[in-house]
């Protein structure tokens, strides 16, 4: 069977848009008269439309565009077209919405497979939306039996899970049916070591069903998740036959029939998938967003540079702006290090001195401070003047402020609600201060664009004099590791001492994660590429007492 593998990149919400990418894919690959063009998972709705679901008129704007799609396949009769969608159904009990794959040809609908497995964990929630099916089918297509699975239905293999969510394996279910060519609807996010566990998972159930497998992803931002693509197709020995570029764009045809053999795997998971995926994401989030352009506050330091180079990859340097704001704080070098990198970069930099702003505020608050000492107060005063320059630029010339705080600063509370955590976009919330150094490297592998100094320089806010972040916070190689174990790995602070990490600066870590869970609400969204990102995949309370 010849079959299109369309990785594509959806809109959330945007119906018609969506339904004209698969006219276009259809019109595009009409010569070659494929048997079977396959679209992610709810590629009609968008991936994922989360409230959407409960609104009647969405449903049926999807079911309309899927009738038109019905009628239009009568023009391909050599052609069948796998969508995912949204389904709705009158109920008497449940949801009344499946997450569904729905088969036209020649006219007709002639088959549809609903999801069985509804992931409801971290960044997922499709149990508060969708019915699960309660059976496999097959459906006999084309001189082939096919097995159609949706995304989580292909994640419960015998084996893989310490504790396995479900009890049920659908992709064998539809083996034990008779499937004799396997084909799975995914809108799978990218974040590091996905991509591997994804291609290990598939490869295991070709070889063992002995069979051949598609897997159709989703590639492109939607909010905060990213999509990588790397569609892959698996012979029935569980030999890679083809995989689809990550974070683009393509439609690829391949033979189930044809003897190809294995292909060169791609690297997974290096860093250079973290920049692309940080790259597509901030492009999709403006352009989905309707806006044009970014601005980013340039202090000279690594964590705005690095968010600069991301902004200029995903928007060009015209449709970037960077903004320098020195204050009595501010060393030369600093200032010098900004306009180094507008000028690697090609962007226009604005020189808003804060100073006169600064002192402005700290004549006014003489009164109420009298008798009290200098403390944060005034260095947060700083980063919410800067705060507010940015945010009036951006409501002026209509550009996003883009956040450029780390995951570490973010995890302690090093940072400044209305001030340097202002924006529209936070790049590198999900990244940690050390990964940060190791994308600026990136960066600079073929040309330096961010200036050496900047990488070389110890980090300081620079909002008192010789600030210096270590002076606040443990050293990040340590910072970065002990974060790693509470976000990612759920550990305890005993678990943490046991892995050698000193008990009072482990204690300090996790007070200082729980007592921020309020600027953490408060944040931008974020862009995630880490397994456990700050944002829709973590929900914890913010008036709480419990100890780690």
């Amino acid at each position: 069977m010849r079959i299109g593998i369309c990785q594509l990149n959806s809109t959330m919400g945007d119906i018609a848009g969506n339904a004209g990418k698969i006219r276009d894919a259809l019109a595009a690959t009409a010569a070659g008269k494929p048997d079977l063009l396959v679209f992610p998972e709810l590629f009609l709705n968008g991936y994922p439309p989360r409230d959407l679901l409960e609104h009647a008129w969405f449903l049926t704007r999807g079911l309309d565009a899927l009738e038109d799609l019905r009628a239009l396949s009568a023009r391909y009769p050599e052609t069948g077209i796998l969508i995912g969608i949204a389904y709705p159904e009158t109920a008497s009990r449940g949801k009344g919405v499946r997450n569904a794959a729905v088969l036209l040809a020649g006219g007709s609908i002639v088959f549809r497979q609903d999801k069985s497995l509804l992931p409801t964990y971290d960044v997922f929630d499709e149990s508060r939306y969708f019915d699960p099916a309660s059976e496999t089918h097959v459906c006999r297509f084309k001189d082939e039996t096919l097995g159609i699975t949706i995304c989580e239905d292909a994640w419960n293999v015998a084996g893989m899970w310490d504790r396995p969510l479900y009890a049920r394996d659908p992709v064998r279910e539809a083996g034990d049916r008779g499937a004799t060519v396997h084909i799975n609807l995914s809108a799978s996010p990218f974040h590091l070591g996905k991509q591997r566990l994804r291609f290990a998972t598939i490869r295991d159930h070709a070889a063992r069903l002995r069979r051949p497998f598609v897997f159709v992803n989703l590639t492109g931002g939607n909010d905060e998740l990213i999509f990588d693509g790397g569609s892959m197709y698996f012979n029935a020995r569980g030999e890679p036959c083809e995989v689809l570029p990550r974070f683009a764009e393509e439609i690829r045809i391949i033979d189930t029939a044809a003897e190809a053999g294995p292909v060169p795997v791609p690297a997974f998971d290096t860093i250079d998938s973290v920049h692309d995926a940080l790259v597509l994401g901030l492009a999709d989030y403006l352009s989905k967003c309707g806006i044009g352009s970014a601005i980013v506050g340039l202090s000279g330091g690594i964590d705005s540079a690095v968010t600069a180079a991301l902004a200029v990859s995903a928007l060009g340097p015209r449709n970037v702006v960077g903004v320098t704001m020195p204050s009595r704080y501010s060393s030369g070098g600093s200032v010098a290090d900004a306009r180094a990198l507008a000028r690697n970069l090609g962007i226009r930099l604005e020189n808003i001195p804060i100073e006169p702003l600064f002192s402005a505020f700290l004549t006014e608050l003489a009164g109420p401070f009298q008798g009290t000492g200098p403390d944060s107060t005034e260095e947060n005063i700083q980063a919410r003047i800067r705060g507010g320059i940015l945010m009036a630029l951006s409501n002026k010339f209509h550009g996003l402020v883009l956040a450029t705080g780390n995951k570490s600063e973010l995890a302690v509370g090093y940072c400044t609600l209305y001030g340097d955590m202002n924006g529209g976009l936070s790049v590198i919330s999900d990244l940690p201060k050390t990964r940060v150094y190791e994308l600026a490297r990136h960066i600079n592998a073929t040309a330096e664009v961010i200036p050496e100094s900047t990488l070389t320089k110890p980090p300081s806010a620079e909002l008192r004099e010789n600030q210096k972040d270590q002076d606040s916070l443990p050293p990040y190689d340590v910072l970065d590791r002990i974060l790693s174990l509470f976000i990612e790995d759920g550990a305890s602070c005993d678990d943490a001492v046991e892995k050698g990490f000193d008990r009072t600066t482990v204690e300090w870590v996790s007070r200082a994660i729980a007592r921020n869970e309020y600027k953490r609400r408060q944040a931008a969204p974020g862009l995630r590429v880490t397994p456990k990102a700050f944002g829709m995949g973590r929900r914890f309370p913010i008036a709480a007492r419990y100890a780690r």
